[in-house]
């Protein structure tokens, strides 16, 4: 099997240059590093949990640890949920053509950088100039501070993120129905088992495996928010709701130059994924969507 394992080589020299070689750097968050000094002859951090005890003891981290779970789970439930009513909605469609524009125009914003959906966001729901607040305004209301209110802004972060990758999501769920054979819509339909019905007893426990599959992957990324996104969007007036770690890291950490500190919480958030991803397996061997 030569040639499969020839194909197979750039796949594992690549996971080796950029997955297992960088593991080096981990050193980092272990020592008072300088660039100057480079990681080898930096000095070890003294005690050796210096920037770990650091982020534990920052009086914002239970903060930042709450709204990255909180704003995890939130894109994680919304994202998903949806994805899966978009692919059923095109795979019970009956017109081709319009299953197939449906499906473009969905996927379609996956490929728009944040900034794009930022300022996209902006003119729909500026509270000065934003579409929708114009209707609101007119209407006889106030205008609604959806940017800049904490009140508003998660669920503002949780729309966008689901509008931008509801197609691109729906499209590992059609494939899986598209898998399901065929004769058990037949059998259902010969006992009598209406649209919902089918969908319900087949298309759903057809997919089920890939759907909890999906969800275990995500579990393993909890700590990771959406960094761009939030970066891109968030301001003073919304970080005790939008402040997650990764900004944290990026002000304090990346800005100061304190790139042990950036390691350690890296480090950190590498344990809680690992951690999590093997709960949330053991969890899934229940209903037959483990990973191994």
């Amino acid at each position: 099997m030569r040639v499969l394992y020839l194909m197979l080589l750039p796949g594992v020299a690549y996971y080796i240059i950029y997955k297992y070689v960088p593991m080096y750097g981990v050193l980092i968050a272990f020592k008072d590093y300088d660039i100057l000094s480079g990681i080898v002859h930096s000095p070890w951090a003294d005690p050796w949990y210096k920037h770990f005890q650091f982020f534990f003891e920052s009086p914002y981290f239970s903060q930042l640890l709450t709204n990255t779970f909180l704003i995890s789970l939130y894109k994680t439930i919304w994202g998903t949920i949806p994805a899966i009513g978009v692919a059923l909605l095109i795979h019970e469609g009956r017109s081709l053509w319009l299953n197939r524009i449906v499906q473009t125009l969905s996927y379609m914003p996956h490929f728009l950088s944040y900034v794009i959906i930022y300022g996209i966001a902006i003119a729909f729901l500026s509270e000065t100039s934003g579409l929708v607040n114009r209707w609101v305004v007119e209407a006889g209301g106030n205008g609604i501070p959806f940017m800049t209110s904490t009140a508003y802004f998660r669920s503002v972060l949780v729309g966008t993120d689901v509008w931008k990758d509801l197609g691109w999501g729906a499209i590992i769920y059609l494939a899986a129905m598209s898998s399901i054979d065929a004769t058990l819509y037949e059998a259902a339909r010969i006992d009598g088992a209406g649209r919902l019905r089918r969908i319900w007893h087949v298309t759903l426990p057809g997919i089920r495996s890939v759907i909890i599959l999906l969800l275990v992957l995500k579990v393993g990324s909890a700590l990771d928010a959406g960094f761009e996104q939030i970066y891109i969007m968030y301001n003073i007036q919304v970080m005790p709701v939008a402040d997650i770690i990764d900004t944290w890291v990026f002000r304090v950490g990346l800005e100061q130059l304190n790139f042990s500190l950036a390691t350690a919480v890296g480090l950190f958030k590498s344990f809680i994924g690992l951690v999590l991803i093997f709960l949330s397996n053991k969890l899934a061997r229940r209903w037959g969507g483990n990973l191994w």
